[in-house]
């Protein structure tokens, strides 16, 4: 990876490679005008690393975090329902964590973060990758997912330590609002902890201001409890 350039007082940001699960890995990393801060790991919707998803490690910097959006699909984008989803069902959930975990391993190991734990966001199927990966990686301490799907089963959220913070839309048809009770309630039984899943009246993907379904007034809700969390979880 190639040296960042110095802090101008807006956030720095540059695509970079990694090791991560046997393979040279991409991603995008941003740091915060101070250079430093807690570590986050944004993961994806099922359209790929888009700008949107690059915005949000963006706009995370600008908060004072050091953000890395990892690419789980080595360059290809999407821009169709059934090209998405053909490239969602080609990336294992196994495979998907394993990768996460690579990209944790490099953000901790950059001398730009201070926090010993990493925060993860993400995004459709990035939110459900959330799940599984705070559920898989214990050096995860706050986790969230925006409107995630699961893909099968649910994680085994037995040696989960992160508390979790999820935004859900009430009329989101992918994930039935009766499904967050069972979520909530398995985190619960698995792990003792409980998982704060917010309601908003909006639809899928409605923190996506790309999107036709895009809620301001939802998304603007999400983000002002997100960033605070993390702070708080994350110092």
């Amino acid at each position: 990876m190639t040296e960042l350039p110095k802090s101008t007082g807006a956030p720095a940001h540059q695509n970079v490679t990694f090791p991560s699960g046997g393979t040279t890995a991409h991603g995008y990393l941003a740091l915060p005008p101070s250079g430093s801060g807690p570590a986050v790991i944004v993961i994806q919707e099922w359209w790929g690393l888009t700008d949107h998803i690059a915005d949000v490690a963006d706009r995370l910097a600008a908060e004072g975090f050091v953000a890395l959006a990892p690419d789980l699909y080595g360059g290809n984008v999407a821009h169709e329902d059934a090209e998405a989803y053909r490239m969602m069902q080609a990336l294992p959930v196994s495979r998907g964590v394993e990768l996460l975990s690579g990209a944790v391993d490099h953000l901790l190991s950059l001398p730009e973060v201070t926090s010993r734990s990493v925060g993860a966001v993400g995004f459709c199927m990035g939110g459900g990758f959330v799940l599984y990966l705070a559920a898989a990686d214990q050096r995860v301490s706050a986790a969230v997912p925006f409107y995630g799907v699961i893909q099968g089963e649910l994680p085994d959220f037995s040696g989960l330590k992160a508390e979790i913070l999820g935004h859900y839309g009430e009329l989101d048809e992918a994930i039935p609002v009766d499904s967050l009770d069972s979520l909530r309630e398995a985190i619960r039984e698995q792990s003792g902890i409980t998982a704060d899943l917010r309601l908003y009246p909006a639809n899928h993907a409605f923190f996506n201001d790309g999107r036709p379904v895009y809620d301001a007034e939802s998304a603007t809700s999400a983000w002002e409890s997100t960033v605070p969390f993390l702070r708080e979880r994350l110092g």
